[in-house]
This record gives C-alpha cells, sequence and structure tokens, in this order.
C-alpha cells in the first residue's frame, strides 16, 4: 500500500518527476499529447513543465515533440558520484571485461529489483549489454540472487505481499511471478548464500546467462555485485561458471581491497548560484517557468564526490535555497523514492538513475553535437559538419546543411585526406608532435588543388600553428572554391575526439571575415558540445560515431 502523500509535498516537483519518468520509460522522447496522456496532466501543465525542464536543459523541445537531453544526466551523475563504486571499481570491472572477453556489469539493489550503476560491453554482434540506470527483477539475476541471499524472513514476506512496508522499503516480485518461481528464487538465493555466487541461466531473457559475485565494504555488508553476462552461443551456465569464476574471485578480491581503503574526501562544494539562477529564470520566463520544479531538482545535484549524505542544512547551503524550501523538495523526493534519511542525514537512492539514465546512457557524439549544430547553421548560414581521425583520412559523423542553391554536398561516412582538410589539420594538431611527423611521412601528400599544401615540414609548421591557436583555416586546399574553419571537440579528460567546421564557398566570406563572423560562434557551439559530453560521458562511453 502507497505511503500517504505528506502534506508538505510539492505538487510541481512530483508533476515534473513523473515527466521525465514517462519520457524515460518512452525511450527519451514523446509526443506532447502522448505525454499528457501518459500522465494524466493537463495540456498547460505539461507545456509549463516542459518549457521549465527545457530551460534546465533536461529536455528539448522540437514542434510537439519532448527530447531528453544529455545534460539531464547530471542527476544520475550526482549519484553515481555520491556512491563512488563506479569510480573506485570502474576500472577493475573494465579489466575484468578485457581479461574474459565478456561484458561486466556492477549492480545495486534497489527496492524495486537491482540497478545498474556501471557497464563495459564488448564489440560484438552478438555481445549482450545492459544500460546504466536499468532496473532488472531481482527474482530473474544472478545478482538478485546475491543480495536476496541477506534478506531478512521479514523482507521476504514483504516481497510477496504478506507484510506491507518491510524495513527495505521493497515491493512484491515482479507481476506474474508465480508462487514456485518464488520458491525457486528463495532456493537460487540460499545457495548464492552458501557458494558465495549465483547464476542466471536465460532467466531474464533466452539466449542470455550469468554469473554474479557479491562485494563487501569494510564492514562485510554486500555493496554491489559483479556480473558477467555471456550468450549461450558462446557459453552454457555451467561453462561460464567454470570459465569466469576464478577470474571473477580475484577481481572481487581486489575490489574488496579498494573499499577497504579510505574512501573520496569531502568533495568540492555543488555548484552554486542555483538559487538565484532559478529565481531569474522565473522573472524571465514568468508562468512559463515553475520555479519550485527547478529548485528541487537542483537539491538532487547537492550530492556528488564525497558528498554522499548531507544534513538539511548542508543541502540548503549548496543550493543556496531557503531550508524551508530544501526541506520540502528532501520530503518530497524521499516519498518518491528519490532519496533517503537517518540519523538527521539524507543520500540519494539508485532510483535517480531511472531519471532518463537508461535512456541516455548509450547517447552517441553525433546525438549530442546535432542539436547544437543546428543552432550554429541558424546562425551563420552555412553548413556545419563533425569528424573523427579514421587512420590518415577523416570521416564525417554529423553534419547539418544549410539550404542554399550552392552549398557543399557531404553525407555521412565521407572521407577525405586528414592533411588537407581544417577538421582534419584540428584533428592531427591533437595528436603528440612524433605522432603528427610519422602519420604525415607515411601519407601519400598529393596535391587536391593548386593551392594544396604538400611539403611535410611546412605541414608540420601549419599543425604547431593549429594546436596553439585552437583553429584551422583551410583555403581552396581540399577543393578549389571551398573555404573551410574547425575547432576542436575534447571529452572531459581534455582529450581532442573529434573536430566541427563550417565549410562554405569563397564567395560568402573573405578570410578576414570568417576569423571574425564564424570563430566566435563555431568554437561556442564546439563549447556547448563539449559541456554535454562531459555530462554525458563522466560515467558512460560515448561512442564517437
Amino acid at each position: 500500500m502507497p505511503a500517504a502523500l505528506p502534506a508538505e509535498a510539492v505538487a510541481p516537483l512530483m508533476r515534473g518527476i513523473a515527466v521525465l519518468r514517462a519520457l524515460s520509460d518512452a525511450g527519451g522522447r514523446m509526443d506532447l499529447s502522448d505525454l499528457v496522456r501518459s500522465t494524466g496532466l493537463a495540456r498547460s501543465t505539461a507545456d509549463r513543465v516542459a518549457a521549465t525542464l527545457a530551460r534546465m536543459g533536461y529536455v528539448r523541445l522540437r514542434a510537439h515533440e519532448v527530447r531528453l537531453a544529455p545534460r539531464l544526466m547530471e542527476l544520475g551523475n550526482a549519484y553515481l558520484a555520491a556512491l563512488s563504486l563506479p569510480r573506485r571499481l570502474g576500472p577493475l570491472a573494465e579489466r575484468l571485461a578485457d581479461e574474459l572477453d565478456e561484458p561486466v556489469s556492477l549492480a545495486v539493489p534497489d527496492r524495486d529489483g537491482i540497478r545498474f550503476v556501471h557497464q563495459t560491453t564488448r564489440r560484438r554482434a552478438m555481445s549482450p549489454a545492459f544500460r546504466i540506470g536499468d532496473l532488472l527483477p531481482y527474482e530473474r539475476t544472478a545478482a538478485g540472487a546475491v543480495f536476496a541471499a541477506g534478506w531478512t524472513e521479514r523482507t521476504w514476506a514483504s516481497r510477496s505481499g504478506d507484510v506491507p512496508g518491510a524495513e527495505d522499503g521493497g515491493t512484491p516480485f515482479g507481476a506474474g511471478t508465480s508462487t514456485a518461481e518464488e520458491e525457486a528464487f528463495r532456493r537460487r538465493a540460499a545457495g548464492s548464500g552458501e557458494a558465495g555466487w549465483a547464476l542466471d541461466d536465460q532467466l531474464i531473457e533466452p539466449g542470455l546467462v550469468a554469473v554474479a559475485v557479491p562485494v563487501h565494504d569494510r564492514e562485510g555488508s554486500v555493496v554491489c555485485a559483479v556480473s558477467v553476462v555471456s550468450h549461450t552461443s558462446r557459453h552454457t551456465a555451467d561453462s561460464l561458471g567454470r570459465a569466469v569464476l576464478p577470474t571473477v574471485r580475484e577481481t572481487v578480491a581486489a575490489m574488496e581491497e579498494e573499499l577497504r581503503r579510505d574512501g573520496p574526501a569531502a568533495g568540492a562544494p555543488a555548484p552554486d548560484g542555483l538559487a538565484h539562477w532559478t529565481t531569474a529564470s522565473k522573472q524571465e520566463l514568468g508562468a512559463e517557468f515553475v520555479e519550485s520544479l527547478a529548485r528541487g531538482l537542483t537539491v538532487i545535484t547537492a550530492f556528488g564526490e564525497g558528498r554522499p549524505e548531507l544534513s538539511l542544512t548542508a543541502v540548503a547551503e549548496a543550493t543556496g535555497l531557503a531550508r524551508a524550501t530544501a526541506r520540502r523538495a528532501l520530503i518530497t523526493l524521499e516519498h518518491l523514492g528519490y532519496v533517503g534519511s537517518g540519523d538527521r542525514v539524507f543520500r540519494l537512492t539508485p532510483r535517480v538513475l531511472s531519471l532518463g539514465c537508461p535512456a541516455l546512457s548509450r547517447t552517441t557524439l553525433p546525438d549530442i553535437a546535432v542539436p547544437h549544430m543546428a543552432e550554429l547553421v541558424r546562425r551563420v548560414h552555412d553548413s556545419a559538419s563533425l569528424a573523427v581521425l579514421d587512420g590518415d583520412d577523416i570521416r564525417y559523423t554529423a553534419r547539418v546543411a544549410t539550404e542554399r542553391i550552392t552549398s557543399v554536398d557531404i553525407t555521412i561516412g565521407t572521407r577525405f585526406p586528414a592533411y588537407a582538410a581544417s577538421m582534419g589539420r584540428v584533428l592531427l594538431a591533437g595528436l603528440p608532435a612524433d605522432e603528427r611527423a610519422d602519420r604525415l611521412a607515411r601519407t601519400a601528400l598529393r596535391p587536391l588543388t593548386p593551392r594544396t599544401v604538400t611539403d611535410p615540414a611546412r605541414l608540420l609548421g601549419l599543425l604547431d600553428r593549429v594546436r596553439d591557436e585552437g583553429f584551422a583555416l583551410v583555403d581552396e586546399e581540399l577543393e578549389e572554391g571551398l573555404r573551410s574553419l574547425a575547432v576542436p571537440v575534447r571529452d572531459h579528460t581534455g582529450r581532442i575526439v573529434a573536430a566541427l567546421n563550417v565549410a562554405m564557398h569563397t564567395a560568402r566570406r573573405t578570410t578576414g571575415e570568417c576569423l571574425a563572423e564564424v570563430l566566435p560562434p563555431l568554437r561556442a557551439t564546439a563549447a556547448a558540445i563539449e559541456s554535454d559530453l562531459h555530462i554525458a560521458g563522466r560515467f558512460a562511453r560515448v561512442p564517437e560515431v
């Protein structure tokens, strides 16, 4: 039976979260009319909620469609950073995946099932993988049996619906689970407790098998489970266990040793000025901006690395909100299951990951870049492209074309020699000096136009200049009549992962006009792409194509 709604609950915050959950459950995008039907909100209310979330950068509005935006992942990132397990144990999980050549996951218990907090996939046609934030039923997973091995009889009874409100806040087993399946799960959980590991033999999906081993903290509590997943084309359940258990146990021992060390020190303060920002947005947008929704969501971002538990005062100070406002937001989030409390402190729960993480955790760099590129094209009225380095060439991975009689006609996947293209020079300039020289030495430097630079020494000098200035301007070297200006796009480590350009006919602008009129918005667009990329790539790998 659901808990009664607290009198202090913030209704707009509940509506906003309902919208985010509906979008997440729908895969990240919905028509506004479908969103209204799904949430039961009035159309005017849904419009205001969507406008507020768009102002926060959490969704994008396009005609009558609402889409989740990468910036929404900062909510899930707050939980993952506060948890610290992905940062501390993720590298060991990745090493394990390399050793076994199988996908490896880290999962934690949530009141509704197990939820994944780290994923390391393999590049194979038949490689099974789940997404960060995915929720799976306890009784159909190997990790679920690992966690259930420590359940009390009261918890088991509550899962069967016999005792409301168990101590772990659990809910009954999934719909359609028979008594026989519950008993089978009890036996699997008991066997996991005795053996120290559990098996999933095609319970979650036909063809998938998995082995899970618990990871204990310094107090001996199970904090997460390491799962190795395979396909029946590679392993049976029994052969997977025999093949991977020794290596998994070695990795788990290393993980537990890591957790015995001191955890992260108190982190940097949460971003300040949040309350001021929401107030300014309210003043600018008026009734279209739901300030209490925005303030409630900013409470989640108060948590993070070195800030796993916060008092009410600490939350108020981190967000700039009044204590009463922060308290009502925390009460609402706790009622909805996104915050837990005890000993006068609050902590985020794994359920925070349900707010967009599964839908967004496989976002690609082109997915992130294209909306920003479209805005750039509207500003400069010339086509914009994104490319990555592929051998000695650049390969186009995203493009937004302008509507003009004379335009540059390039499609996704098009390749050009890196040495003669503006994006290629940006990407080459990002390489170590010796690697730049080696690449040019082995490349057949042929003139594509009378203006193409083919002298290796001169090209190296141009690349040094590009590295120092942060942009490349190529004038009729790739094609006569074509002028192109490019800047780098960097990931959260500072590594150049792609290049962004604007290309035009030489009659459109002089080189001086390019630098004055195009370079500033081009750099601003690259910065906006990087901002989203840093959020999306903090705990999940963002494919470059």
